[in-house]
């Protein structure tokens, strides 16, 4: 498989994130391996918090949140997704479909051997993260779900939505930052909007952020869509503690948490929450917030030792 590898100087000099990098090595499908980034931060011996990006974003979204967490004796795993990030990008839009971006992920609770793992997700986050979940229920022991859905294409996206993918495969140079600042609710100076831009020097870096979009099913034709419906069905079953925390501004995901507490057990009896002043990435309007509103779901859900 061809792919591209941003330049490590991209990522020099970024503001709120000196987080050392760290990689694994995936299979590409054809033969060969690629690098797949990750930070890996805290104490080895903490609790493990798994924080999964999604579209357009990468690691440092969670930049703002990482040391709060640490600094509460727990372990930070934040990977970047194959085509984001530090992480190696296929150069064809082909090459990136659900289940491959599944299956990349996945690498990163065998190879590092991931248990007893909190997940925090967001958008595409938890379109991977909630099928992880659905498929090794074992190796999780709490959810947070931030903005987030796990769709089946059996009901219609929103408009916000279709405007969104239909933006995003007419527009002539995706703009990466500007897609960011756009779903947010505060100013983002500069160098923000330059650290969100640092993995894409140019348009060929992008076939992974132009196709994501296009991977959401909305349509029962979907060869995604019975994985869903199957997930939903072990999600349904699922009585770990599970909390949402969506926004109050982000029209592409709103309801999604409203569902989630109708439908899996483990919301029951959580401090579900709204994040006030928040746009879809809630994790740069409000990052103490959501940070705060995670340890004490964490506080509050001791794993049991039985």
């Amino acid at each position: 498989m061809q792919y591209l590898r941003t330049p490590d100087a991209c990522f020099e000099g970024l503001p709120a994130y000196p987080f050392k990098p760290n990689y694994l090595l995936v299979d590409d499908f054809d033969g060969g391996e690629m690098r797949m980034h990750y930070l890996d931060e805290g104490s080895k011996d903490g609790e493990v918090v798994l924080l999964l990006h999604g579209e357009p974003s990468w690691s440092f979204l969670y930049r703002n949140m990482i040391t709060p967490i640490t600094d509460k004796g727990y372990r930070v795993i934040v990977p970047d997704l194959i085509g984001f990030g530090r992480s190696d990008k296929p150069a064809k839009r082909s090459d990136y479909t659900y289940q491959r971006h599944l299956d990349w992920l996945r690498n990163i609770l065998s190879q590092l051997s991931l248990e007893n793992i909190t997940l925090v997700c967001q958008d595409w986050g938890g379109l991977l993260g909630l099928r992880l979940v659905a498929e090794h229920p074992d190796k999780f022991a709490r959810v947070l779900a931030a903005n987030t859905m796990l769709p089946t294409g059996d009901h219609a996206p929103g408009e916000a939505f279709m405007k969104w993918r239909t933006f995003s495969q007419e527009v002539a140079e995706f703009p990466v930052a500007g897609i960011i600042k756009g779903a947010t609710v505060t100013e983002l100076a500069p160098s923000v909007l330059e650290g969100y831009n640092a993995p894409y020097p140019s348009e060929e870096h992008k076939a992974g952020v132009r196709q994501f979009p296009l991977l959401v099913p909305i349509t029962t034709d979907d060869p995604q869509t019975e994985n869903n419906r199957a997930a939903w069905q072990t999600l349904k079953r699922f009585s770990k503690p599970f909390l949402t925390a969506f926004s109050d501004s982000d029209p592409v995901t709103a309801g999604g948490d409203k569902i989630m507490q109708k439908l899996i057990p483990g919301t029951q009896g959580q401090s579900h929450t709204t994040i006030t002043n928040g746009g879809h990435f809630l994790q740069e309007d409000q990052p103490q917030q959501l940070a705060q509103v995670l340890l004490q779901f964490i506080n509050d859900n001791p794993i049991s030792t039985d």
